[in-house]
C-alpha cells in the first residue's frame, strides 16, 4: 500500500514537470481556468465521483474538491499509479513531500466542483 501511495505521489510530481510547459505552449491553461470557474458551484456526491474510476473517465477527490483528471491520465509519468485512487480520495498521496509547489496550482486546472458534505 505504501508503495502505491509513493508511486502515485511521485507520478504527480513528475507529471507537473512535463505538463506545465505543454499548457503554456498550447494556451490550454487559460481555457481550463475559465472552465473551472464556470463549474465552481457544482456539488458532487461521493457515490457519483466513485463512478468515474477508469482510464477514460477518471475523477479524484483532494481536500473535498473534485477534479476530472481524465485528460491527464495518459500523460501521467507514474503510469497507472494515478488510477489507484480513481473515483476516490487522493488527498494523502497528492500532498506528499515529494511534490513541487507548482503541482498544487496545476491541479486547479482540473477542478470541476466540490464534494457534498455529509
Amino acid at each position: 500500500m505504501v508503495i502505491v501511495v509513493v508511486t502515485l505521489v511521485l507520478g504527480f510530481l513528475f507529471g507537473a514537470l512535463f505538463l506545465i510547459p505543454q499548457r503554456f505552449k498550447s494556451g490550454h491553461e487559460k481555457n481550463a481556468r475559465s472552465n473551472a470557474n464556470e463549474k465552481a458551484s457544482k456539488i458532487y456526491a461521493k457515490s457519483e465521483v466513485s463512478l468515474h474510476n477508469k482510464r477514460t473517465d477518471c475523477w479524484i477527490i483532494i481536500k473535498d474538491k473534485v477534479y476530472d483528471v481524465t485528460s491527464y491520465v495518459e500523460e501521467h509519468p507514474g503510469g497507472d499509479a494515478i488510477l489507484a485512487h480513481a473515483g476516490d480520495d487522493s488527498t494523502e498521496g497528492f500532498y506528499g513531500p515529494q511534490h513541487a509547489t507548482r503541482v498544487f496550482d496545476m491541479i486547479e486546472d482540473f477542478y470541476i466542483g466540490n464534494l457534498e458534505k455529509n
